[in-house]
């Protein structure tokens, strides 16, 4: 890093694997101090919006005031389209936690193939990212890293004039309306998903003391393979999709061995 600003590098970026290290991103931030220049974050290798908070925030106290994002997404051990998974409620809760940092997706890195480079753009323009890093290369085949995530210049023109930008704030009175209308009923609704989420936990609850009672396990491997079975088809004829599933009834069932613990567990050791 001393080298690079001692000859005038504008942009400074903190790579995946140095932004999951809180120390080593503390000591480039103590290095930082006192220094005029745009540096960016790249999200950690492994999905943890903590670490990548506390990288953006370290970096921030050093003083640095041009400061952004790079979502590059995330490893996974599951077999994907994607190289890298988005995540894409990752980078919407650093926008959330720290607003108006500029925030920038890299869809060469998170496809890992040209084949999804312009799905995963417009996602991002989609969610109001405020801008793309795509790999170009004249000759993308013969690249010496990454050939397959790279396209050529006249690709990346013609991708980047598919692309749709959409207003990211309506100011016509009659569109706040219609989508203010629409937004309370998404509040209903969810509201209705935590009443019937308590209840859910209550009857759980009602299990777990079933269990203590009867001195069972908390975990049948077999009752939750067909939960999550059963779901994932009701869900494909709702038109929701198997990810939705499997992550919203992994949080759930995680949840309801939570209370049944709790309920197990009351007055034991006392």
């Amino acid at each position: 890093m001393y080298e690079a600003l001692k000859y005038g590098v504008d942009l400074l970026w903190i790579g995946a694997r140095t932004s999951v290290n809180p120390f080593t991103v503390q000591e480039i931030a103590d290095a930082l101090h006192g220094v005029d220049v745009m540096v960016l974050v790249k999200n950690p290798i492994n999905p943890d919006i903590e670490l990548w908070t506390g990288a953006v925030e370290r970096i921030a106290k050093a003083g640095i005031k041009k400061l952004g994002a790079v979502h590059r997404g995330f490893s996974t051990y599951e077999k994907t389209n994607y190289r890298n998974q988005p995540n894409w409620q990752l980078p919407i809760e650093l926008r959330r936690r720290i607003p108006g940092l500029p925030i920038i997706c890299d869809p060469s890195h998170i496809a890992g193939s040209r084949e999804y480079l312009f799905e995963i753009s417009q996602k991002a323009m989609d969610l109001n990212f405020d801008g793309l890093i795509i790999e170009s290369h004249i000759d993308p085949d013969n690249a010496w890293s990454d050939a397959a995530q790279q396209i050529t210049p006249q690709i990346l023109k013609a991708l980047l004039k598919k692309l749709v930008l959409r207003n990211p704030d309506p100011s016509d009175p009659k569109l706040l309306d219609v989508l203010g209308e629409l937004r309370q009923q998404i509040d209903i609704f969810d509201d209705h998903l935590l009443d019937l989420m308590e209840k859910r936990m209550k009857v759980a609850e009602e299990i777990g003391r079933f269990k203590k009672e009867n001195n069972i396990t908390v975990l049948q491997s077999t009752r939750w393979d067909e939960i999550i079975r059963k779901a994932i088809e009701k869900g494909e004829k709702k038109g929701l999709s198997p990810e939705l599933i499997d992550s919203i009834f992994k949080a759930i069932h995680q949840e309801s061995i939570n209370h049944q613990i709790k309920v197990i567990n009351n007055g034991v050791g006392e």
